[in-house]
């Protein structure tokens, strides 16, 4: 009998720490297709021992509560589904029965409440056994398309899921700032979204939320079909489904669910849940502590192709993170062609033990990803990359937080980061030089004819290369080149937000031009003569140390430092004509929320001009918190500390009667 429970202790262990990582930290340890493994593996042990320990992962409703978040009780136990992956099982828990087949989204489970027309909570699935949740209400609020208000006017409670599109995760990765490690799969990144405790770093994430099921018991809606309709009718987005008729047979189902297509599907999903249409006969069939008798998961059989193994495609990224991608010869898996899949890290590298020539067997993870399943060989002769791919330095093996083993370039000045590095100084709302796509630059760093900032409004020099080079021509380089001579005169802070100081952004970058008067020489002098920054407002010592550590560092000056040959700062000029009535002058503002009549920089600027002092976080020190729509956090901390709130209308009023509007 030990014999038998010693491996039941660690398939448990290990499924524990795996839920910890994926559910608690949203960084997954091992795939999905090794989860399952596990856990058949454990339910089959259980069934052969008749023993099922209490921590098992089969019993429980797998999830962590964050400490940071409130922990509330959800009405009813937010349990799972059964899964499988045989279509005769689900035939048979169909049984002739009518049922909705519905996507079985891979995001984060939320449940919704409700009362008199007014959205009131979010809260996540959580853990305890599916009995307490996570209050993330200030994320849902801003969600894409969460009803605030609706017509029906019961209380009630709606579960779904948050997601992101395949598309806007493509875009969210796209645009991620220097020293961000692109996402790796949009569950990850939307259940971090809605777990964010600043709700505004939520707001660009796109996600949205699809609702699956009425939690609350109303007799009106007897069926899942008519539940469905009544939360459409209300301004839900719902789960497509379709519906499984009385009588179908076991031909009819497949085919119904055949037409599910998870690679034409816009959102990430891993799977169908299909679960009986007449709710009363649903929940009559109780629930064990891990999942409810009335639903089942269908989760895809992962097929499995043999191909050959051919190496390594080492790819260094903006941050210095050394992406590792196994190529293969091709194998054509649901119609595509594949032959590349990501390694992730140095850890999976050793798992598979690979080398060249090695038979290796090849899925498609939800039908969609392709992933490494197995090696036949195992010859273990591939050894790791000693060189970063873009500049020739040693790379080195970091540890992440989970333990995980990733190779990094250290060389500050790889041309991987330099194309960042560049695309940030020239965005929108740095230097502005809006015809420097990352694509452009690329090209530019690529051929040598940008190594440093100073070097773009030099243009000139390469103007016979880059007329000749595919793509580029005379058109483009007038219109590049009259666009960077129109941005030779910017404020201090436009440069510093640009050049890339560690944690020294737009709203730093306007502190130091308020308080050296936007002159350059000015705060050059002061890091010389061993300035205190953390006098300043909303600066920490860590903020005080990057500033003098990236002074110091002669690397970066050779970036940084030749820009200033080539630019005029527009230096401020003394208001001597300041309304002294001025309710906000000297003032400690914050604004949050979408405000009607100011972008995010236009309410800075505002505030500078009245002589307050803008700020990014609510503290003690707050005079006033001005609110836009769909404020978050920051009107919760406000109110807890007393600080004074402020409407636009009001913010406005009070300028119109000091005169100063």
């Amino acid at each position: 009998m030990t014999q038998n429970i010693n491996p039941m202790f660690d398939l448990v262990a290990q499924l524990k720490a795996a839920d910890i990582a994926y559910y608690k930290y949203d960084d997954p340890v091992i795939t999905d297709r090794e989860y399952d493994i596990l856990l058949d593996k454990l339910r089959d042990m259980e069934l052969q021992t008749g023993i099922i320990l209490s921590g098992s992962p089969t019993q429980k409703v797998s999830g962590e509560v964050l400490e940071s978040l409130t922990q509330v009780r959800h009405t009813k136990p937010m349990l799972s589904a059964q899964k499988t992956k045989s279509m005769e099982e689900i035939a048979r828990f169909i049984g002739g029965r009518p049922a909705i087949a519905s996507w079985k989204l891979d995001g984060l489970t939320l449940v919704l409440r409700y009362a008199g027309g007014k959205f009131v909570q979010a809260l996540t699935r959580g853990g305890d056994g599916g009995m307490t949740g996570e209050d993330v209400t200030h994320t849902a609020k801003v969600m894409i398309n969460v009803p605030l208000t609706i017509p029906y006017t019961k209380p009630f409670e709606v579960r779904g899921e948050g997601v992101i599109s395949w598309a806007n995760f493509e875009r969210i990765n796209g645009c991620l700032d220097e020293n961000e490690a692109p996402y790796t799969h949009p569950r990850s990144l939307a259940a971090g979204s809605v777990r964010r405790l600043d709700a505004t770093k939520t707001r660009d994430q796109y996600l949205e939320f699809f609702a699956f099921d009425l939690v609350t018991d109303d007799e009106q809606y007897a069926s899942k079909a008519a539940q469905l309709d009544m939360l459409a009718e209300n301004g839900f987005t719902v789960v497509p489904y379709r519906y499984l008729k009385l009588g179908t047979d076991k031909e009819e189902i497949d085919r119904c669910l055949s037409a599910f297509e998870p690679q034409k599907f816009g959102y990430p999903t891993d799977g169908l849940i299909i679960e009986y249409d007449d709710i009363a006969f649903g929940r009559s069939l109780g629930a064990t502590g891990h999942h409810e008798n009335r639903l089942i998961a269908l989760k895809w059989e992962d097929e499995l192709h043999e191909t050959t193994f051919l190496g390594l495609e080492v790819a260094t990224t903006r941050t210095g993170m050394v992406s590792l991608t196994g190529k293969f010869e091709d194998v054509v898996i649901d119609g595509t062609t594949v032959n590349r899949a990501y390694l992730h890290n140095l850890d999976v590298m050793d798992k598979f033990r690979l080398g060249v020539g090695d038979k290796v067997k090849i899925y498609k993870a939800n039908q969609i990803i392709p992933q490494l399943a197995e090696n036949v060989t195992q010859s273990g002769t591939l050894s790791y990359p000693t060189k970063c791919p873009c500049c020739g330095s040693y790379l080195v093996i970091r540890t992440s937080i989970n333990g995980t083993r990733l190779l990094f370039c250290e060389n500050p000045i790889c041309s991987a980061k330099m194309v960042r590095r560049f695309v940030h100084f020239c965005s929108k709302t740095r230097m502005d030089i809006p015809d420097l796509s990352e694509k452009r630059l690329e090209i530019m760093v690529g051929k040598g004819w940008i190594k440093n900032f100073g070097d773009l409004y030099k243009l000139e020099e390469c103007r016979e290369a880059f007329v000749a080079t595919p793509g580029f021509g005379d058109k483009l380089f007038e219109r590049i080149n009259g666009t960077i001579n129109n941005r030779r005169s910017c404020t201090m802070a436009q440069f510093i937000a640009g050049i890339g100081i560690p944690m020294v952004g737009r709203s730093a970058g306007r502190i130091l031009h308020n308080y050296f008067k936007g002159n350059w020489e000015a705060f050059e002098q002061a890091i010389r003569d061993g300035f205190d920054f953390t006098q300043l407002q909303d600066f920490g010592q860590t903020m005080h140390n990057n500033i003098h550590t990236w002074y110091r560092d002669t690397e970066e000056e050779k970036l940084w430092y030749p820009a200033l040959n080539q630019i005029t700062f527009i230096k401020e000029k003394e208001n001597k004509n300041m309304n002294t009535n001025n309710p906000f002058n000297g003032k400690t503002v914050v604004a949050t929320g979408k405000l009607t009549n100011y972008t995010r920089d236009g309410i800075q600027t505002k505030l500078v001009s009245l002589g307050a002092k803008p700020a990014s976080a609510v503290s003690k020190n707050t005079d006033y918190l001005i609110v836009g729509e769909s404020a978050g956090s920051k009107l919760d901390k406000a109110r807890s500390l007393g600080v004074t709130t402020l409407s636009e209308d009001e913010f406005e009023d009070m300028l119109l009667k000091a005169g100063v509007a």
